[in-house]
């Protein structure tokens, strides 16, 4: 159901990794710009390990769903539905911030095109994959979340052999540089990210929270899935 879905989901690991990868917007942003192609590449390797790290404490929460949502209030079937649904996104948790890395990285050399086929390749393959393990072989919300993970893979692997192998992108990816570990870099990357993520976070939470007040409500699976529906058509 929707309204199980998007109480894992918001308030949502996810949003919080998109904010910091937006990071890489000021930083491939200003090394194009300057002319300092390869610098992006490390950059970017220097974000997708950021967001690789934090991937692990946020799985430990979605891990965690059901405990945290029953704590909050929330109706237990609700909360019992809910964490299997989490347990089974977790995969997608470190996918989404090497996907938004790598989004950013095209971006900051006016380089979309190659996003358009390969995401309308990934949602072709999500919608066959999702129909067949949701009603062929009757995982339910399961083959939902299984779907997602490999969605996301897909798009990570496409746009990364994109990145190897296209002439476009030889100045810019010239291979995994240790430069990329550098604790420095990384640091002035977190004071960017950081802010980023907060500001990110408390734009879509302030809406999202509604979702989780509604599971308090006397009827909280029609209350949460009118919100959840309504957040749907918001997002669209």
């Amino acid at each position: 159901d929707i309204f199980k879905m998007d109480l894992v989901l918001h308030p949502n690991p996810l949003i919080l990794q998109r904010g910091m990868a937006n990071a890489l917007d000021t930083f491939c942003g200003q090394s194009y710009g300057a002319k300092q192609y390869h610098l992006l590449g490390i950059q970017t390797q220097r974000a997708m390990l950021v967001l690789v790290l934090s991937s692990i404490p946020l799985a430990l929460i979605w891990a965690n769903t059901t405990q945290i949502l029953a704590f909050a209030g929330q109706d237990p079937e609700i909360s019992a539905e809910a964490g299997v649904y989490a347990l089974y996104m977790i995969p997608s948790l470190f996918a989404f911030g090497l996907l938004q890395c790598l989004l950013m990285f095209l971006q900051a050399q006016n380089n979309v095109f190659p996003m358009l086929p390969i995401a309308g390749f990934s949602t072709l393959l999500h919608i066959l994959v999702c129909w067949f393990l949701v009603f062929k072989l009757r995982f339910g919300h399961k083959g939902a979340a299984i779907s997602n993970c490999i969605s996301y893979w897909m798009n990570v692997l496409l746009l990364g052999l994109y990145v190897k192998f296209s002439p476009s992108c030889k100045e810019t990816w010239t291979g995994f540089s240790n430069k990329s570990l550098d604790i420095g870099g990384i640091f002035k990357f977190l004071r960017l990210a950081l802010p980023s993520s907060v500001m990110t976070c408390l734009e879509i939470w302030s809406f999202e929270m509604m979702v989780l007040l509604a599971g308090l409500l006397p009827n909280p699976k029609l209350e949460a899935s009118v919100l959840s529906i309504r957040d749907c058509g918001w997002e669209l």
